[in-house]
């Protein structure tokens, strides 16, 4: 395709994939779903799984090949931009004061799934077809515990920030937790690759280059910001510099933790969070920094570009490859692994912190999605030969069941118009 008609098809497939996302969203919210969940729906609905099962003539004309990349693209910026919007209402303040709940929650998400993980890898690696041949035992178990340990970051995010807790002492927590998380669970990915590929230098470059970002934003970097915005709020003329300015640290943030294998979603929220928060400057319009930010941002990215992140990955899976009872029994005992693994063990760690009995269980619900941060290290993983069809297949079932289970389960704690503290 020309680029002109993949810009005439890439309009129509805009059209399809609001309506339907909103179609979708008005369906499921009568069972407790927010708009998030039914994103995600709506891409496997518009993928190879239903529309491309029941017409997959019309679904090859709509979603053709050539016109993936197109789809990626506008993703990867969606996520990125609302990820900084993330970041940007994250209160470090209150993380420092819910550090040990945070680190105690984060790594019991990570050690607990990971060991049972393993162990199952460990167990099925030579009964069933899960892993690519060339796959060393060590490989299939690192990978594994990584699949488990992984949150859906992004959905979290957003599922935080549809219920109004975005600040609360839980959303926080989540919040803490989940990066943590998924930060660790990517840089066990890149040890795997590594050792597959035989190259050392993937992860140590994504383990350190990750730490030495994280640290100079938050401690360089944020000062650096602080000035930067003071300046261009000094002066009215300089005004217009505050948004393109913002953009243009956007986009080095998330090309330098996608270059050390992070992913550009840590890069994006982690200088949303060193962003300055108070009013700075004399000549600015009012409000402060990250609210005229939000203001400005935030309702494109959250109507058009993020629909089309959840979209891009939906597109890219296929369910229904699971052909016989063994199959399924082994997809079963997987999501029973990853739930245990994940939402109890980290509802356990909130209490044993001193956190209220329904906070704990909220923070296991929320914990326990794995949503399409899943799918996307599924999809590295596939592309690199770790893993056959039929593994990937049973963990993005366990990745959809398991974000389904989300909401429901912190509405049984927290009712749909209960906010907690």
């Amino acid at each position: 395709m020309t680029p002109f008609e993949l810009s005439v098809q890439l309009f129509l497939q805009l059209a399809v994939i609001l309506a339907a996302c909103r179609l979708v969203g008005w369906l499921v919210r009568p069972l407790g779903q927010p708009q998030v969940v039914a994103e995600m729906i709506t891409g496997v609905l518009l993928g190879p799984s239903l529309l491309g099962l029941l017409a997959p003539v019309a679904q090859a004309r709509l979603f053709p090949d050539a016109s993936k990349p197109t789809i990626y693209v506008l993703a990867q910026i969606g996520l990125a931009l609302y990820m900084f919007l993330i970041g940007l209402e994250l209160d470090l303040d209150l993380i420092r004061h819910r550090v040990r709940s945070a680190v105690a929650v984060s790594w019991a998400g990570i050690a607990t799934p990971f060991v049972l993980g393993a162990g199952l890898a460990f167990a099925l690696r030579e009964r069933f077809p899960l892993f690519a041949p060339g796959v060393s035992s060590l490989q299939a178990m690192l990978f594994f515990g990584a699949a488990l340990s992984i949150t859906a970051f992004p959905m979290l995010a957003r599922i935080i920030s549809e219920r109004g807790l975005a600040g609360t002492s839980l959303g926080t927590l989540a919040l803490a937790a989940g990066s943590l998380d998924d930060a660790a669970a990517w840089c066990l990915l890149a040890v795997v690759l590594s050792g597959f590929t035989g190259d050392l230098s993937i992860a140590l470059l994504a383990v350190g280059g990750g730490a030495v970002y994280l640290f100079g934003m938050l401690t360089l970097g944020r000062r650096a910001l602080g000035r930067l915005f003071a300046w261009i709020g000094a002066r009215s003329e300089r005004a217009e510099l505050e948004l393109p300015a913002t953009l243009v640290l956007l986009a080095l943030a998330a090309w330098t933790t996608d270059s050390l294998g992070i992913y550009a979603v840590f890069g994006a929220f982690v200088l949303g969070a060193a962003m300055p928060r108070g009013v700075l400057g004399t000549a600015m319009p009012g409000g402060t920094l990250a609210g005229r930010l939000e203001g400005r941002i935030g309702p494109l990215t959250t109507t058009l570009l993020l629909p089309m992140f959840f979209v891009n990955s939906g597109l890219n899976t296929a369910i229904g490859l699971l052909d016989s009872w063994a199959m399924w029994g082994v997809a079963l005992l997987v999501l029973a692994v990853a739930i245990l693994g994940k939402g109890v063990a980290c509802g356990v760690a909130a209490r044993l912190c001193g956190e209220p009995p329904r906070d704990a269980v909220a923070i296991g619900a929320l914990m326990n999605a794995r949503g399409l941060m899943e799918l996307i290290l599924l999809n590295i993983a596939y592309e690199r030969g770790l893993i056959t069809q039929t593994l990937f297949t049973m963990l993005v079932l366990m990745a959809v069941v398991t974000t389904l289970m989300a909401v429901p389960a912190f509405n049984r704690v927290y009712g749909d118009r209960e906010r907690p503290a």
